[in-house]
């Protein structure tokens, strides 16, 4: 069993086996719990953007900031997060702070819930682990920024995010602004195909490239409104079949999306940098991330909380209309 730092260390295992309930069950908020029970629009959102992807008191303001955006569409927000062993949908106020402080706070992927849970430990929720706990508890609609795909040189390095296979077998709505830019782009749009999970553009025939409106390559379908969205989504539960997402392909504005030139260049020289470095495997992601920011003077984040942004309201305009439609 993995050891757990000094300040995550799970409650005695007979105070948890004796509270009433499994200590691996889900903890909905009463928000939440409320919402499900009524009918009641929820969105679920991710938490690995608060503990690891934004500046620090900045993460916790953008992690409300976002809860709003979802209350002001008329949903209920769910963030989804593993705190001391229990996996919560839905979090306080207090939850949230301690997500977007806590340095000691883990990246969880769908693999790595098991031994959170079984360690007692805390940790924030990537694509694949939010997508799988929100399924779970009985949500339908999930906003992010974007998603993991297959890496570059995967040939070599068959290096391809643990998202895909999982959406493939996960019946949920993924609103986002489609897939990181320094991914190969055509070969995670193949594997999405491959797995059987569906796409649609919104409001766009081209599929989004994140810090980008347009990655360049196409996409077969496009919708314009949330009530499309929604006749897709029942139009999947009634073919029934294999569980599988329908990723909403909503892209960030086009005055709000990074330069495309200025990508392009930084983008370039990062992946040159990368070869003369030797740096390969896990380790490119954060290097070529790390250089957008830092080489764009920030206008890459920026352009990341924008596309979030912007997804979020789909997504609770999204799940508000499906709400309706029951």
């Amino acid at each position: 069993m993995p050891q757990n730092p000094p300040d995550q260390r799970p409650a005695p295992r007979e105070n948890r086996e004796n509270s009433g309930t499994n200590a691996y069950d889900l903890v909905l908020s009463a928000q939440v719990r409320t919402a499900l029970s009524a009918g009641l629009p929820v969105v679920a959102l991710e938490s690995t953007i608060i503990a690891h992807g934004l500046p620090r008191p900045r993460n916790l303001s953008v992690a409300r900031e976002l809860e709003g955006l979802v209350r002001s569409a008329g949903a209920v927000p769910a963030t989804v997060a593993v705190l001391d062993g229990r996996a919560h949908v839905g979090l306080d106020e207090d939850q949230l702070a301690r997500v977007a402080g806590d340095p000691a706070v883990r990246k969880l992927g769908h693999r790595d819930l098991a031994p959170a849970l079984a360690a007692g430990a805390s940790g924030a929720t990537t694509v694949s682990a939010t997508a799988f706990l929100a399924a779970r508890a009985g949500l339908g609609v999930f906003a992010t920024g974007g998603l993991g795909g297959v890496h570059r040189a995967w040939a070599e390095n068959q290096d391809e995010s643990a998202d895909l296979r999982l959406l493939a077998r996960t019946r949920i709505t993924v609103v986002c602004a489609g897939v990181k830019s320094i991914l190969d782009v055509p070969a995670t749009l193949q594997r999405l195909e491959t797995l059987g999970v569906s796409v649609v553009g919104y409001g766009t025939g081209r599929f989004p490239g994140f810090y980008l409106s347009s990655s360049g390559e196409p996409v077969d379908w496009t919708v314009h409104s949330p009530e499309e969205v929604v006749q897709v989504i029942r139009a999947k539960e009634a073919l029934g079949g294999p569980p599988a997402a329908l990723i909403v392909a909503n892209p960030v504005a086009e005055q709000h999306q990074l330069d495309p030139v200025l990508h392009d260049r930084v983008l370039a020289e990062a992946l040159d940098a990368c070869r003369e470095r030797g740096i390969s495997g896990q380790g490119v992601t954060p290097f070529l991330l790390d250089q957008l920011m830092r080489r764009t003077g920030g206008a890459s984040l920026e352009a990341n909380l924008a596309a979030v942004r912007g997804n979020v309201v789909l997504a609770a305009r999204i799940a508000v209309a499906a709400a309706g439609a029951r």
